[in-house]
């Protein structure tokens, strides 16, 4: 029994080796090939041989040399699970918490249920339809933490309009006059605007409203408070009712 241990002990202190020898292959890699790329961590993946680097909110798949690399979604066929989204939501999450409340533009609700982030550009018109509909989302208890995403760039009238509302004694306030077309009183001051949109382009923000849900899942344009509801809870493709009168239920 003894032998047996040692024998387990030496092998997984093979593995562990051998995996350490893996990382550093790929630092080494990616510090020779893409020295400006800063590396969050790197991890094993269930594939033999594949492991997962993870850059900022990204996650990129290298193999253990180091010398090839994979950009898309590891998914298990027999699980149905799509291993990277699992990942990138949890990625996601702690980015968002990194940012902080102090550091965003919130409307809570009087009773909290959800908690969404929203990256806004005050001047998309979804993002003001959605901002226009706000009783609708606090009543039913979802918490709307903005950050903003001028679409347009930094040099843009919705980026100096997005600072000049944070800059605005009541932020929230301000922020409803300019989505309703109001432009804001022209103001400068530290702001985390830069910052907002820096975690847009690592979110791969491609157009807003951008809904980010508690667990880091993704919502890509604008939604109603009730089927945001349901897209919390079950995803964008909700389970069918077996209730022929519920409005969800398929003939």
């Amino acid at each position: 029994m003894k032998k047996v241990l040692i024998t387990a002990a030496l092998f997984l202190a093979g593995l562990t080796t051998t995996a350490q020898a893996d990382v550093e292959a790929i630092k080494q890699s990616f510090a020779k090939s893409i020295p400006s790329v800063k590396i969050n961590s790197i991890t094993p993946t269930p594939v033999l041989g594949l492991f997962a680097v993870t850059v900022g909110a990204n996650i990129f798949y290298v193999s253990e040399d180091g010398k090839f690399l994979l950009q898309g979604h590891l998914v298990d066929i027999a699980a149905r699970k799509d291993i990277t989204e699992e990942q990138l939501g949890g990625i996601r999450k702690q980015a968002i918490a990194n940012i902080g409340e102090d550091n965003m533009i919130v409307f809570k609700p009087k009773i909290h249920q959800h908690t969404v982030t929203v990256f806004t550009d005050i001047d998309c018109g979804y993002c003001r339809k959605l901002h226009s509909e706000m009783d609708s989302y606090l009543a039913q208890g979802i918490t709307i933490q903005y950050l903003f995403f001028p679409r347009a760039g930094k040099d843009s009238d919705s980026y100096k309009k997005a600072v000049s509302v944070w800059c605005a004694k009541d932020r929230k306030k301000a922020l409803t006059e300019a989505k309703n077309g109001n432009d804001p009183e022209p103001k400068t001051c530290d702001n985390p605007v830069d910052e907002h949109m820096r975690l847009g382009a690592e979110f791969d923000v491609k157009g807003t409203p951008m809904i980010v849900d508690e667990k880091g899942n993704v919502f890509p344009g604008y939604l109603p408070a009730a089927q945001l509801v349901e897209a919390i809870k079950y995803g964008l493709n909700p389970p069918k009712s077996e209730n022929p009168e519920d409005p969800k239920a398929v003939n």
